[in-house]
């Protein structure tokens, strides 16, 4: 217990008095982003955040990670600096979207191949328990990186993607807690103390954005604790009182709002003939600042409602694993739903009062 508080005590502490530097030099050195038409701020802002974060996250984990419970740390920490690097580059000196993708590919095959971290079961999803060792490996890469842009989408307004990141810390954090997996309790807290001393800047008005640094490493990191949620479910007992019914549900349910959102950008983007990944202002929380919402009242709102998902998740674990998964959708698809008849009658009373 002890080593999980003083792990987020030194992970706040080492990101808290690292960002006012990185802050100083990022303006001084003009490394800042800039306002533009698909941007939701106004002035020139510095987007390094993500080194603060990364910097407390593997200072705290180094320090404090019980080591003899943890071999495939060495591992974790090399995907770590494969995204630092890719998400520095980027938000330095902008790459191109296929190399960021041939990195997250190289950082999930880290993962995948070293420290053994893979889906290898459906819970009985479509009639399937067990799964092939190539569908494995491929459904786990689909899902690693999924989630990495998962965070880096929803990262569009002041304070959405690190509290979001805390959330999910926090709650996978606590629950390898008591289920006795102290090295990955360590880790989710080391990230949550990190991210919880970024947001202190980052809320409006923001003095620094984390960035794609922050962003891929929030999304990495989301990935290795959800999957390792879903997979502790196969060695824990089924008796257990901390085992929850419909794992990988549970695990779409913390999740709810990154996955979502990403799905149904993707899919309206297809739809409309566009690459997935063209970019656009269509997200959840650019429809929210449409609707006249302040960036600090759209992110209160959107971490209420994945509030809200989780205990949807909790409450209806028993369901099944497809029933849970449907439930949760088709909740979020009528929140959508209702979001546009907002925004629908909302220009529909400009046009009355333009004429």
């Amino acid at each position: 217990m002890y080593d999980i508080v003083l792990t987020f005590i030194t992970a706040f502490l080492m990101t808290f008095f690292a960002i006012p530097s990185i802050i100083s030099v990022a303006n001084k050195k003009q490394l800042v982003d800039l306002p533009g038409e698909r941007r939701a701020h106004q002035v020139s802002t510095p987007s390094l955040g993500g080194i603060g974060i990364f910097a407390g996250t593997i200072f705290a984990i180094i320090l404090w990670t019980p080591f003899r419970y943890f071999g495939d740390l060495q591992y974790i920490l090399c995907a770590f600096i494969v995204v630092f690097l890719i998400g520095a580059k980027d938000d330095i000196d902008p790459i191109a979207a296929n190399k960021k993708f041939i990195g997250q590919l190289f950082a999930a095959g880290i993962l995948i191949f070293f420290s053994k971290i893979r889906i290898t079961s459906f819970y009985g999803l479509f009639g399937i328990t067990e799964l092939p060792l190539p569908f494995s490996v491929v459904l786990t890469f689909i899902i690693i990186v999924l989630i990495i842009n998962a965070f880096n989408l929803i990262d569009g307004i002041n304070g959405l993607s690190g509290s979001i990141g805390v959330l999910m810390a926090i709650t996978f954090g606590t629950w390898f807690f008591v289920v006795d997996r102290i090295e990955l309790a360590t880790l989710s807290y080391a990230l949550a103390g990190s991210v919880m001393a970024f947001l202190y800047y980052n809320v409006t008005p923001a003095k620094i954005f984390m960035g794609d640094t922050g962003s891929l490493l929030l999304g990495l990191i989301a990935s290795i604790l959800a999957i390792n949620f879903i997979e502790q479910h196969q060695v824990i007992a089924r008796d257990n009182i901390h085992a929850f019914g419909a794992p990988p549900a549970v695990a779409v349910g913390i999740l709810m709002l990154p996955i979502y959102d990403t799905f149904r950008v993707f899919i309206m983007r297809m739809l409309k003939g566009k690459s997935p990944f063209s970019p656009d202002r269509n997200h959840i929380h650019h429809l929210l600042l449409n609707t006249g919402l302040s960036h600090m009242q759209s992110t209160g709102i959107l971490i209420v409602v994945n509030i809200f998902f989780i205990g949807i998740a909790y409450k209806f674990q028993n369901i099944g694993t497809l029933n849970l998964l449907l439930l949760l959708f088709a909740i979020a698809t009528l929140l959508i739903i209702f979001l546009y008849l907002v925004l629908k009658n909302k220009s529909q009373k400009v046009k009355k009062s333009v004429i």
